[in-house]
């Protein structure tokens, strides 16, 4: 009887392995039970788990799905607006572009107009500047071919005035001076050419220099010399360089004849025989002589001044003496007084 228990559930008698075998077994299904239901709770906490992250995935989803139409549409009102404004631009452009070509085809015409307009008087009158440029070069072959020994320079820069720079030479080729010349085709004579042309004489130190000119001064027929300048026609410009050549050779012939033992004497007389030299002491008398003049321009208005203020006194004295004549005419008691002197008494005092 020790192997047998009573069960606790039925009461009735059983055996202690029958006991322990259901026992075992309620325990196995309680274990197995709490087991599932542990594994059941597992998988419905996962399962909740996965169903929240699949809506908060979807959530985003949608999310990001109503952005990109947003974008989309933001894109697509975007799109419309640039076609818009393309159109407008093209439009715009279309009907600038046909104004500016119209104003271009005016601005064409109005240039051809006046581009025939222009050729038309150019045809009529001719360029004064090209037929002085034509005058110059025709000038400048006749003269190397008339004195083929002579050598032709460019004129300097800073030699506005020059047209020709001709290098005389004797025929050992040795230099007897230059000429400066200028060409001049105008219809109206400016004075102040020979002064002009002086001073750009000096500037390239040329001996000599010729103004061939159409229009001539009134005491000039052909050509002449004036105010240390020669002064030609185109007719009588070869005539007058030869005139002129002949006296710088003649000059430079003296020159060089000239014996002296001395050396310092001779560069002495070299230099104050050189062109560099007159050049010089012609802009010192020039300057000289423009000073003399203002100083008696001034001194002649000085004693114009002299002279008025002199009248003055002279009548304010003679006005006073008159009036005190009268009044000693009127009180003989008066005393006489002296009167002013007279120039010649200051001249001799």
């Amino acid at each position: 009887m020790d192997n047998v228990i009573k069960c606790m559930h039925c009461g009735r008698n059983i055996k202690i392995s029958d006991a322990l075998a259901h026992e075992l077994k309620e325990e196995t299904e309680r274990i197995k039970h709490a087991v599932e239901q542990e594994a059941r709770k597992k998988l419905e906490v996962e399962f909740g788990n996965k169903e929240k992250q699949r809506e908060q995935e979807l959530s985003e989803e949608k999310k990001k799905n109503k952005e990109l139409l947003e974008s989309i549409a933001r894109a697509e009102r975007k799109r419309k607006e640039e076609e818009e404004k393309i159109r407008e631009t093209a439009a715009r452009e279309a009907s600038e572009k046909h104004r500016l070509e119209k104003l271009e085809w005016e601005k064409q015409k109005a240039d051809m107009q006046k581009a025939l307009e222009e050729a038309q008087r150019k045809g009529k009158q001719g360029s004064q500047q090209l037929q002085g440029e034509v005058l110059e070069l025709d000038l400048e072959e006749q003269l190397k071919n008339q004195f083929p020994l002579d050598e032709f320079l460019p004129v300097p820069k800073g030699v506005e005035g020059g047209d020709i720079w001709q290098k005389v030479r004797d025929e050992k080729g040795n230099v007897a001076g230059s000429i400066l010349w200028e060409t001049k085709r105008t219809k109206n004579r400016d004075k102040k050419w020979l002064a002009k042309l002086l001073e750009d004489t000096r500037k390239i130190n040329a001996s000599e220099s010729i103004l061939v000119s159409e229009i001539l001064p009134d005491d000039v027929k052909s050509f002449h010399r004036k105010e240390n300048v020669w002064i030609s026609n185109f007719e009588y410009a070869l005539h007058t360089a030869r005139n002129v050549r002949y006296l710088l050779l003649k000059v430079a012939a003296t020159k060089s004849s000239a014996n002296h033992k001395d050396e310092e004497l001779r560069k002495i007389y070299q230099y104050i025989t050189s062109e560099s030299f007159r050049h010089k002491f012609e802009a010192h008398f020039e300057a000289v002589k423009s000073l003399r003049d203002d100083l008696v321009s001034e001194k002649r208005l000085t004693e114009i001044r002299w002279r008025k203020r002199e009248t003055y006194i002279d009548r304010l004295d003679k006005s006073a003496s008159q009036m005190y004549g009268e009044l000693q005419g009127v009180a003989p008691e008066l005393a006489d007084i002296k009167s002013l002197p007279s120039e010649t008494d200051n001249e001799e005092i």
